[in-house]
């Protein structure tokens, strides 16, 4: 298994499935969702509700390989933060092999959009996903990361 597959399935298999409420919360009060697969291991820790800030780091075995940080918030007071949320995890589970960041380029359902904009490749990359209801932006989450 290579990298981008790893991190396919372990954001469809943290996050994307488990998010807000089914992380582990440790004694710093931040939230950590972990996955482990055929020598790799995907760890996500963030802090804060909104707005948040953390990292995700893979291993191969006992190496770091590859990380990623990110910030973001929800301004939004019409609509709530769960239904925010709920429908992030949706376009989070359409992760790509091209840009295996965070979701598509674009997706939409309903009156909710998510866009993603992203530079560079696996290696080292940046960008920053946004969430509209009824064309307002109601979410912004900045990231940016790359190989170790």
């Amino acid at each position: 298994m290579n990298l981008v597959k790893f991190l396919i399935l372990a954001k469809t298999n943290t996050y994307a499935s488990n998010g807000e409420g089914g992380e582990e919360v440790l004694s710093d009060r931040s939230k950590e969702l972990e996955f482990e697969e055929k020598g790799f291991k995907y760890r996500d820790r963030y802090f804060g509700s909104n707005p948040f800030i953390g990292e995700e780091i893979v291993w191969s075995g006992e190496d770091r390989i590859w990380g990623m940080n990110y910030y973001g918030a929800v301004s939004s007071e019409e609509v709530s933060e769960e239904e925010i949320y709920e429908f992030l995890k949706k376009a989070m589970r359409r992760v790509s092999e091209k840009r295996p960041f965070r979701g598509p380029d674009n997706f939409k359902e309903g009156d909710f959009e998510y866009i993603d904009k992203s530079n560079g490749d696996i290696k080292m990359f940046s960008g920053v996903e946004k969430i509209f209801f009824k064309g307002k932006e109601i979410y912004r989450l900045y990231y940016h990361g790359g190989c170790l």
